[in-house]
């Protein structure tokens, strides 16, 4: 059995009609080939090997999530610096219209131009932002982002948004910031990557006060990351809990293991059931981005 076979047994034998994966990466060209050449140089930001497991052409990834059965999927793309986002949201534009099974997806920056942009990504009809808490540097509560977190909260867009201290920490990375903005925005509607990785816990308490805080298990639960960064025991049943809030991401293309490897990891966790499953690998995304 391939892989595209071994993934579709896993969801078929759920009785779903294929998964929603939240947190995939297309993006231009060559600002593709820049993020696989720092994760092969373990830049500062990975701070380990990092090999990447799908390194193919845009054309061969797209076919390779429509062979494993996976119905919508996103583009996130995200700046590292000023004059970056705008840019970034119209190749992503295009993308979306060639690729219908793909999420619409945008980005931002804290730079004067931000709200501006962001009223038009959202008025084209984008189905998710992506933020980059980590990599772009920037503190979430930045005054050059009031406006623009204003615009996403009152047209209740998605963001995904890397916020936790994995890898390896950032000067703004953490929950205290993100409570900060959920405290001034509460309707946002954010959805914390990787669970949070390494302040698990700390991100499910968010969870559990905002009603509007989703997780994505990105990367999270498997032996690449439980070996530097595990998932505390205590918390599985806090796990199980916020079930109808959880989403299957999978860092695809950027992960150095097969992507049936990260779902098999949810199927054998502690406590979890069908019902777990089915909501995290398709239902609860249904819902979210009201998928048909």
């Amino acid at each position: 059995m391939d892989e595209s076979e071994s993934v579709r047994a896993i969801w078929s034998g759920l009785g779903l009609p294929g998964m929603v994966d939240v947190h995939t990466h297309f993006m231009p060209k060559n600002v593709m080939d820049k993020v696989w050449q720092y994760f092969d140089s373990q830049g500062p930001l990975i701070g380990r090997e990092w090999p990447i497991n799908y390194r193919a052409d845009e054309a061969q990834r797209v076919a390779t999530l429509r062979a494993f059965g996976v119905r919508r999927f996103s583009s996130l793309v995200y700046p590292h610096k000023p004059g970056m986002a705008a840019w970034l949201n119209q190749w992503a534009v295009s993308f979306a219209r060639q690729t219908p099974d793909c999420l619409a997806t945008s980005t931002f920056y804290p730079e004067p131009e931000a709200a501006g942009y962001v009223a038009d990504a959202i008025a084209a009809g984008t189905e998710v932002f992506k933020a980059h808490v980590q990599v772009g540097n920037y503190d979430p509560n930045d005054p050059l982002l009031d406006e623009v977190w204003a615009l996403i909260e009152d047209a209740a867009v998605p963001v995904v948004i890397h916020c936790g201290s994995g890898p390896v920490p950032g000067d703004f990375t953490g929950p205290q910031r993100i409570e900060r903005l959920l405290r001034r925005h509460p309707r946002l509607v954010l959805i914390v990557a990787h669970m949070g990785m390494p302040e698990y816990s700390e991100f499910l308490d968010l969870a559990e006060e905002f009603d509007q805080v989703w997780l994505d298990t990105t990367m999270a639960f498997t032996p690449f990351v439980e070996s530097t960064m595990p998932f505390p025991p205590a918390d599985t049943q806090r796990l199980h809990a916020m079930g109808e809030r959880i989403l299957f991401g999978s860092d695809f293309p950027n992960i150095p293991y097969g992507y049936v490897d990260a779902i098999r990891t949810l199927t054998v966790l502690p406590g979890v059931d069908d019902t777990w499953l089915r909501n995290v690998l398709h239902d609860n995304a249904a819902r979210l981005f009201e998928l048909s």
